[in-house]
């Protein structure tokens, strides 16, 4: 108090490692939560320790220095300090923070009240059962860059002035941390739906149900330094396992073990390497099965074990729907594992599954639900693993219902509109777990969305079903840096876009030999679509020929070089790979990353950093045999096909004829591409 006759306006409580404040009703707990990080909650009444969200346990890290005084605290932890003050001169006095970095006193970023009257920085406008609509608002500033937010449709790597929904959709996968040029990450941690801006005016996170405010926020003198105190909050990827860095085989779909097994015969008649083969949906009985139909796939042990003698992975698809037609319906139904609904009955999405005339509605599975994980694990470990099988692709996972309607859904981890961001998370949680109990080897979970901290169950992400086309390819190259930038390392697309794309058409084929060049440089490596003549979906449902052979001889020869360069680059990979896993750093990363002084590396959006020893520009339009190319500051730049050093700091015109894309080395670096690509292109 500022003297005996003035009543309490802000009062501390020390917390083991941190402050309480308390104003009026609101309740504010800042604490500790890794090197140079600090978690914010903030309620009203009382902070619930009970959550969904992806800091479970905090990092190791000293215990912070806290200052108290008349109206004002500050919480200091590393190179990173909270300053809560409560200003009289405010209309309504409401506690806000600021955050700024401890070695040199700059500000990092500082709440922002809407309005001078109110509402203020934090509001919770309640809903009469206990959970409030919930914002928070910060300051903009001018000369700000964004990055992250997960994968996202929108075509732009700089999120500034953007209006992002946070809710998982087909290609939209929302990962809610961001990282700014300011030297700050930001997770917020509420798997709600809801919505944020990074307007010129504020920056305002907003969920349409939830009990707390929660965010974690992190200081770092560099973006890597960033993405590893990320990491650390929210879990580090597993090394990817030796076969997933080569090229994987897929199309929609092979209909059976015959036409499957005729492919991966192929590839070894021709030598072409091959890692891994795909099982598509409609495999299976019925949705909710989760077994082989036994009429179109006999032998499911003995395709596993002749593609292991070709060197092959079999992978198969998994979706978490469940069909009123699967035997195993009525356990779901009656045993609560379907994710429920607030109204109406507990189906989600239409589709024309095995034996059906029509598509009826089918279901989701609830994966929050500890039992629903162990039950469905059951049914995998049965009908698959019994096979060999341990590499799991899980579509739909967003979940994909229709209607998108996810505040009507309700989870055993809580409300839709308050948790249902988390499903496609705890759907790999559930694969990871199962592997783990039965001591089988870590896999990649090949997924179709994420949230924060799926990365720790080894889940992968691809970017949906995506247009086949050169608009769609230049989007790809930003949604995978902004994924990389959200904590994703393993990272994918369906190379020459799912819908469509006919392999007899030479404009086609220009097409998808260009996205095969950028594809040897993303994380994983794997075709994928559904070509041309297509057929309705459902369970009769395949697309065209969608082998590397499949586009004529002169696109097969430039393919096959490709993916023979994707082989000889696989050790170089696995290096980076086992960085990713050690420190947060992903493979496929924006030039700033590698560059961070160099203020022209923070606004290229369409060349990246594969590794720290390799700069790839992709070609990204119809005829286009040259490209220009930023080579950033601080060394020299080889060009992979040529030879010729160039120095840094300069922008270049470079050749890229149909056979290659612009390909550069930094400071000399010896690895198989500086030397066989040079030997590959004298040939």
């Amino acid at each position: 108090m500022s003297n005996g006759e003035d009543k309490v306006l802000f009062l501390f409580r020390p917390l083991e490692d941190g402050v309480e404040i308390r104003h009026g009703h609101e309740v504010i707990w800042i604490q500790a939560w890794g090197r140079d990080s600090v978690r914010v909650r903030s309620a009203l009444h009382t902070i619930a320790l009970d959550d969904v969200g992806a800091l479970e346990v905090p990092p190791p890290s000293p215990t912070p220095r806290v200052d108290t005084e008349d109206r004002r605290a500050e919480v200091v932890h590393g190179d990173i300090t909270v300053v809560a003050t409560l200003s009289e001169t405010e209309a309504n006095p409401e506690v806000l923070l600021s955050f700024n970095r401890t070695s040199t006193g700059e500000e990092l970023l500082r709440e922002h009240r809407e309005h001078f009257w109110a509402p203020g920085s934090r509001v919770y406008l309640g809903d009469g059962s206990g959970t409030y609509e919930l914002q928070q608002e910060f300051a903009a500033y001018d000369d700000e860059r964004l990055f992250g937010m997960g994968q996202r449709t929108h075509g732009k790597l700089n999120l500034k002035g953007l209006a992002l929904d946070l809710v998982q959709r087909n290609g939209e996968v929302n990962i809610p941390f961001v990282l700014s040029n300011r030297g700050y990450g930001l997770l917020w941690n509420l798997p709600a739906v809801g919505r944020v801006e990074f307007a010129a005016n504020a920056t305002r996170w907003q969920a349409a149900r939830g009990r707390q405010i929660d965010y974690w926020i992190t200081s770092g003198t560099t973006p890597a330094a960033i993405l590893e105190r990320y990491a650390d909050a929210t879990g580090h990827v597993p090394d990817l396992p030796e076969w997933a860095s080569g090229f994987w085989q897929s199309k929609l779909r092979y209909r059976t073990q015959d036409e499957l097994m005729e492919v991966a015969r192929e590839f070894t008649r021709r030598k072409l390497p091959l890692s891994v083969i795909v099982s598509d949906y409609f495999h299976w009985s019925a949705m909710g099965d989760y077994r082989f139909d036994a009429d179109e796939w006999p032998d499911p042990t003995a395709m596993v074990a002749e593609l292991r003698e070709l060197g092959v992975e079999l992978m198969v698809s998994v979706w978490p729907t469940v069909s009123p037609l699967s035997e195993n319906f009525a356990e779901y139904r009656d045993n609560g594992l379907l994710v429920g609904t607030d109204q109406g009955v507990e189906v989600h999405q239409m589709i024309r599954d095995k034996g059906m005339l029509q598509p009826v509605p089918v279901s989701f599975y609830d994966p929050t639900n500890p039992r629903t994980r162990q039950y469905v694990w059951n049914l995998i470990r049965k009908n698959y693993v019994a096979h060999g099988i341990g590499i799991w692709w899980l579509d739909a996972s967003e979940p994909e219902i229709n209607p998108s309607h996810p505040s009507n859904l309700s989870f055993y981890a809580g409300p839709g509109a308050e948790v249902a961001n988390i499903y496609p998370r705890d759907n790999s949680r559930l694969f990871a777990d199962g592997m783990k109990a039965d001591g089988l080897p870590q896999t990649v979970l090949f997924s179709r969305s994420a949230w924060a901290g799926s990365q720790k169950y080894g889940t992968a992400v691809w970017s949906g079903d995506i247009p086949a086309t050169w608009e769609s390819l230049a989007v790809q190259v930003r949604a995978g840096l902004s994924i990389a930038m959200s904590g994703i390392a393993w990272w994918t697309t369906d190379i020459g876009g799912f819908h469509g794309g006919d392999a007899s058409d030479p404009d086609y084929r220009e097409l998808i030999i260009r996205w095969f060049q950028f594809g040897a440089f993303c994380p994983l490596f794997r075709l994928h679509g559904d070509r041309e003549p297509r057929t309705p979906t459902g369970y009769l449902q395949t697309g065209g020929p969608n082998e590397p052979w499949s586009y004529g001889d002169e696109a097969y020869e430039i393919i096959a070089d490709v993916i023979r360069l994707r082989e000889r680059l696989r050790p170089y990979i696995h290096e980076h790979m086992s960085i990713a896993a050690k420190t947060g750093l992903p493979p496929m990363r924006p030039l700033f990353v590698d560059f961070p002084a160099d203020e022209a590396a923070w606004r290229i959006e369409d060349q990246f950093m594969f590794g720290p020893d390799i700069l790839v520009a992709p070609i990204l339009a119809p005829g286009q045999t040259s490209r220009e190319v930023y080579l950033p500051v601080g060394g020299t730049w080889t060009d992979a096909w040529t030879g010729e050093t160039l120095a840094g700091g300069q922008t270049v015109n470079v050749e890229a004829p149909i056979e290659r894309i612009p390909v550069f080395t930094f400071n000399g670096a010896n690895h198989p591409l500086s030397n066989e690509i040079a030997a590959a292109a004298r040939r």
